[in-house]
């Protein structure tokens, strides 16, 4: 169990980053609002992505903390999945 546990939370964490790349390709713009482009845009895209993954442990393990049941018990299995996932996609769509 704990093993299929770990095995979601890196699935997890890994679609996080995934949504990250396409999020900081977005992001990669100037002041002016144009596209970069070349060396300007890796540098963004490479500083955005490494900022998303020091951001992501960080909501992980607040939304781990938030997994809990209505009488307060922390929640287990396909629960805590769901509950960490919706938390990670709602700090994400705050950001």
């Amino acid at each position: 169990m704990r093993v299929l546990t770990g095995i979601a939370i890196v699935s997890l964490f890994m679609s996080s980053m995934a949504l990250a790349a396409d999020n900081c390709e977005s992001m990669a713009v100037s002041k002016d609002g144009k596209p970069l482009t070349g060396a300007a845009k890796t540098a963004s895209i490479k500083k955005c992505q490494s900022e998303a993954a020091t951001a992501a442990p960080k909501a992980s393990a607040a939304c781990e903390e938030k997994a809990v049941s209505k009488d307060g018990k922390p929640l287990t299995g396909a629960a805590k999945t769901a509950s960490i996932k919706k938390c990670e996609a709602d700090a994400a769509a705050a950001k």
